[in-house]
């Protein structure tokens, strides 16, 4: 059997809370299924910065490439504020983007049935929630060039980000935001600025393109971005796949985290482009709720989104459908009975993380033992 590699960087905060939980599912996996996981572990993050000198190492680096997943945990806290802007802990996060060339960042935002309460918005508004949020990750503002502060003397500066944008770039994202919308319900929504950035308008022409030349079958829509925001939170369910550039995926999927009722809900997979001759990418996957430090440490995290990402990693890296299906299957059931404090409902049982995880497992190895 095919041995699946899996490389796990629980980072800081209660990164690696979370991810012991994933740990335990991979355990029951290999027990139960037969899967052939092997695990390594490496430092990412601060934890890499205070051990090896820099938020992710060389040697980590290999390992990611070499790996057929990534699950990662979660960067940073009040701890390495006072660190040098290229060794900050979130630097090891865009280096392993940049260097595994993950261009298309994939966040659901799904509302749990049990859930729909704990939302802020109102049931009617969120039940039945399920959309895709596709970023583009590798370009745009983070990356672009120049990025500095001048002193202009006499006391002023001018501190520059530089948005940017190639054809090829605009291509690929939009071909991956199509192709998942045919896996679902066939509707894409590309968000911009248009009106105000030159990067917004030809985003919307290399798009419009894309769409008219190779995916007519399917709906597009052009919304701007800021009104995309609104919309979010005054109709969600509107929505089926939302394509947008890396600045505004990075705000917008925050926002549909919250929809879900808890930002500790939200999975996310970075992808790259499929290898010519095995079909295969590079692929790192990861919770969207941060490091948390104002709670690491206390047992009390919620470990669902880190969990969800590893299904994910199930379903676009190793084909392995049934068992997502599972996974995600004995989250919702969970749900049901048992809570962390962050989602909390009445005559639900409170949990602390490895109880949570626990529980999941446990319905998880009913499911597949079936």
């Amino acid at each position: 059997m095919t041995t699946r590699k899996l490389l796990l960087l629980p980072g800081d905060g209660i990164g690696p809370e979370a991810m012991a939980e994933v740990e335990k599912l991979v355990a029951v996996m290999n027990e139960a299924t037969g899967s052939s996981f092997v695990t390594e572990t490496a430092l990412v993050g601060g934890a890499a910065y205070d051990a090896e000198g820099a938020p992710v190492s060389d040697a980590t680096m290999a390992l990611a490439l070499a790996a057929d997943a990534v699950l990662f945990g979660a960067v940073g806290g009040p701890k390495w504020d006072g660190v040098a802007y290229e060794m900050r802990p979130e630097a090891g996060l865009l280096r392993l983007r940049k260097d595994m060339q993950l261009f298309a960042n994939l966040r659901p935002a799904i509302c749990y049935p049990a859930l729909a309460d704990a939302s802020s918005l109102k049931r009617e508004i969120i039940e039945g929630l399920d959309l895709l949020i596709v970023r583009e990750l590798t370009g745009g503002v983070y990356f672009g060039e120049p990025k500095e502060i001048i002193d202009l003397g006499n006391g002023q500066k001018r501190a520059i980000d530089t948005q940017v944008y190639d054809t090829y770039e605009i291509e690929r994202i939009a071909r991956a935001a199509f192709e998942l919308a045919r896996t679902r319900r066939g509707k894409v929504t590309s968000m911009e600025k248009r009106n105000v950035m030159k990067s917004g308008l030809y985003w919307n022409e290399v798009v419009t393109r894309i769409h008219r030349d190779e995916y007519a079958d399917l709906t597009l829509e052009h919304m701007l971005a800021d009104s995309g925001g609104m919309q979010l939170v005054r109709a969600p369910r509107q929505f089926d796949v939302i394509v947008t550039d890396n600045l505004f995926g990075d705000m917008l999927s925050d926002i549909a985290a919250m929809l879900t009722g808890s930002l500790g809900m939200l999975p996310s997979a970075s992808l790259g482009a499929a290898d010519a001759a095995t079909g295969r990418r590079k692929a790192l996957y990861e919770p969207v709720h941060g490091s948390a430090p104002d709670i690491a440490g206390q047992g009390i995290a919620n470990p669902l989104a880190m969990i969800a990402s590893f299904a994910m990693a199930l379903r676009y890296s190793f084909a392995m459908i049934a068992e997502a299906d599972a996974l995600e299957a004995s989250i919702a059931d969970v749900l049901e009975s048992v809570r962390t404090g962050d989602i909390m409902a009445d005559g639900c049982r409170r949990v602390g993380t490895s109880e949570m995880g626990d529980a999941v497992v446990t319905r998880f190895r009913e499911r597949v033992s079936r």
